[in-house]
């Protein structure tokens, strides 16, 4: 290739940036390129931080989206909500293909610095515990593992006691014309949620003439999407910490694979799933 001496200052370009905003000051580049401190001299530690940091930024994203389509749905504001939900599952789909990169490590990879992880585990994630309990997933045991930081845990018990993402669609669904029980609408946040027959005809009334619930087809579609791409991503973890580790115990104690294994089970919106059969 050759070099023309191009000079981008030509053009309007700046170049100078004493006292001035840059593109690494803006993002915070110093503090996020000097936060991966590896504890080993392994090689593939780095790729661990990192692919785990990334998973938590998009997170930290999941999570301020999540919250904007549940306010936007409590005021009946579907495009808004359709539009944030839809950018949500986009960002699991990153998340997913996050595991492809991570499965590229071997267990004897791991094997070099896996002692230096202490105690440490994903399942600690406090911004994963988080997604799960403002879409509706919720269990008080969870909670316990967070206790050594009262900052993080009153924010974790906060968002249980308000309606998750799942119930203030339903409270759309009912202001929608399909009817739901007042007990089931008034009902305690913080219980962990049980699929319900009534909840179940009415989203079957939805499908069954989307034309005439337009609006709320398109919103079961929207929870139905993300909870595939959730699904997933518990699939990926799953199959990637049996590759790497097989089924050893994991770091923080939990099962591993088994205890993985049982999330895969977990329904976050049951009903939505369930009304296929009998449509």
């Amino acid at each position: 290739m050759t070099n023309t001496g191009y000079d981008p200052a030509a053009e309007g370009a700046q170049m100078a940036f004493d006292g001035r905003m840059s593109y690494g000051d803006y993002l915070k580049l110093d503090a996020i390129l000097t936060a991966q401190a590896p504890l080993s001299d392994a090689h593939d530690e780095m790729l661990f931080i990192v692919q785990h940091q990334t998973s938590e930024l998009w997170m930290r994203l999941a999570i301020h989206e999540l919250g904007s389509a549940r306010e936007a749905l409590a005021r009946d504001n579907f495009s808004h909500a359709f539009k944030t939900l839809s950018r949500v599952s986009r960002i699991f789909e990153q998340l997913n293909g996050a595991w492809d990169v991570l499965r590229t490590m071997t267990p004897s990879d791991y094997t070099t610095f896996r002692a230096t992880l202490g105690q440490s585990s994903g399942f600690q994630s406090w911004q994963y515990r988080l997604i799960e309990f403002v879409v509706g997933n919720r269990n008080g045991a969870m909670l316990r593992p967070h206790a050594h930081r009262p900052e993080i845990k009153a924010l974790l018990e906060a968002e249980m006691a308000r309606p998750s993402l799942y119930q203030v669609a339903l409270g759309a669904l009912h202001r929608g014309g399909l009817a739901l029980p007042e007990a089931l609408l008034q009902r305690d946040p913080s219980l962990p949620w049980e699929a319900d027959a009534a909840v179940e005809a009415a989203w079957a009334a939805v499908y069954r003439d989307p034309e005439a619930h337009w609006a709320l087809y398109e919103l079961a579609e929207k929870l139905v999407d993300f909870e595939d791409y959730f699904r997933r991503w518990r699939f990926n973890h799953v199959t990637t910490v049996e590759r790497v580790i097989g089924f050893k115990r994991g770091t923080g104690g939990t099962g591993g694979v088994s205890y993985l294994k049982r999330m895969l089970e977990v329904e976050l919106f049951p009903e939505l799933w369930h009304l296929r059969t009998g449509l």
